[in-house]
Formats: structure tokens, sequence, C-alpha cells
């Protein structure tokens, strides 16, 4: 009976060892799964970051290049108005000169 009892805890023993074994096989597992979960995570907010950066950079130019061709256009409108007024100036000096010279001549 003594030495069923001594391989019964044997065999218990040996058991344990391989669950301790495995527990920590498995630990070891996660650990590893953690680290690589968290790399690629990192990973992956680099380069969502890298191409936000990007994408706002594109906005950026695509906005100064829109502003740019609205002041040329905003340039030319006023241009064209400061024509039209100093047109409308000098048609009506001569006018503004005879009235002149009329009120002075007769007084």
């Amino acid at each position: 009976m003594c030495l069923v009892s001594l391989e019964a805890i044997q065999s218990i023993s040996a058991a344990e060892d391989e669950a301790r074994q495995a527990k920590l096989r498995a630990t070891q597992k996660a650990r590893e799964a953690v680290e690589e979960a968290e790399k690629n995570g990192k990973e992956a907010v680099a380069s969502a970051a890298l191409r936000a950066e990007t994408e706002i950079a594109q906005l950026k130019r695509a906005a100064d290049q829109k502003a740019a061709e609205q002041a040329v256009e905003l340039e030319s409108k006023t241009a064209n108005r400061q024509a039209t007024l100093r047109a409308r100036a000098e048609s009506r000096l001569d006018k503004a000169a005879q009235l002149i010279v009329e009120r002075i001549v007769s007084v």
C-alpha cells in the first residue's frame, strides 16, 4: 500500500509540475501577446498621425492656393471698379470745371 501511495504522490506531483509549467507558458504567451498588441497599436497611431499630418498639409496647400486665386480675382475686380470710377470722375471733371468757370464769370 505504501508503494501505491508513493506512486500516487509522484503522479500528483508530476501533474502539479506540468500544470505550473503550462501556467508559466500561458503567462509568457499572454505577455508576448500584450507586447505585440501594444507595438501594433503604437504603429497604428503613428501611421494615423502621419496620414493626418499629410492630409492637413494638403488641405493647407489647397486653402492657400484658393486664397491666392481669390485675392487675384478680388484685385482684378477692384482694378476694374477703380477704372470705372476714375472714368466717371474724369467725365464729370469737365462739367465741374465748366460750372466753376461759369460761376466765376457770372459774378
